[in-house]
């Protein structure tokens, strides 16, 4: 299914937040989410479906000093 991340149409193969994370190589713990313009918790992630046509930002911290 064809998905927006970041304003980027991607082709993806997850059906659930925690897939894509996965999928994509990164860590849970430091990625935040917004889908559709609402954020869902972590929490929520494993039961949280993606759909064609989902718009998705996704924010990756990263900590240096």
């Amino acid at each position: 299914m064809k998905v927006q991340i970041n304003g980027q149409e991607k082709e993806i193969t997850s059906s659930t937040i925690a897939e894509l994370v996965e999928q994509l190589g990164l860590k849970g713990d430091r990625v935040a989410i917004e889908l559709n313009r609402d954020i869902v918790p972590r929490a929520k992630w494993a039961q949280t479906q993606l759909h064609e046509g989902d718009r998705m930002e996704m924010v990756h911290f990263v900590g240096g000093g």
